[in-house]
C-alpha cells in the first residue's frame, strides 16, 4: 500500500508553504485522513514516506507511526 506523509497545522491557520507544521501524520496517498484518524487539510503540504524517522518529518504523530510499522513486511 502507498503512502505519504501529510502536515497538521495549527486550528484555523490555513497551509502555505512558510506554515508551521504543528505535527505531520502517516496517510494512504491521496487520503487526508491520517492512520490514526485525524482529518487534515487537502492541501497540506506532504513528504514522502522514505522521510519517516528522519528530522525533516518531525515532530511526527506517534500512532501513526505505530500504524505505519504494522503494516510494513
Amino acid at each position: 500500500m502507498d503512502h505519504e506523509i501529510r502536515a497538521e497545522y495549527d486550528e484555523g491557520v490555513l497551509p502555505h508553504e512558510d506554515t508551521p507544521v504543528k505535527l505531520w501524520h502517516m496517510c494512504r496517498v491521496g487520503a487526508t485522513t491520517a492512520m490514526c484518524g485525524r482529518q487534515l487539510a487537502p492541501a497540506a503540504a506532504t513528504l514522502p514516506p522514505e522521510t519517516w524517522s528522519t528530522p525533516k518529518a518531525e515532530p511526527f504523530c506517534f500512532l501513526c507511526g505505530a500504524h505505519y510499522l504494522r503494516e510494513q513486511p
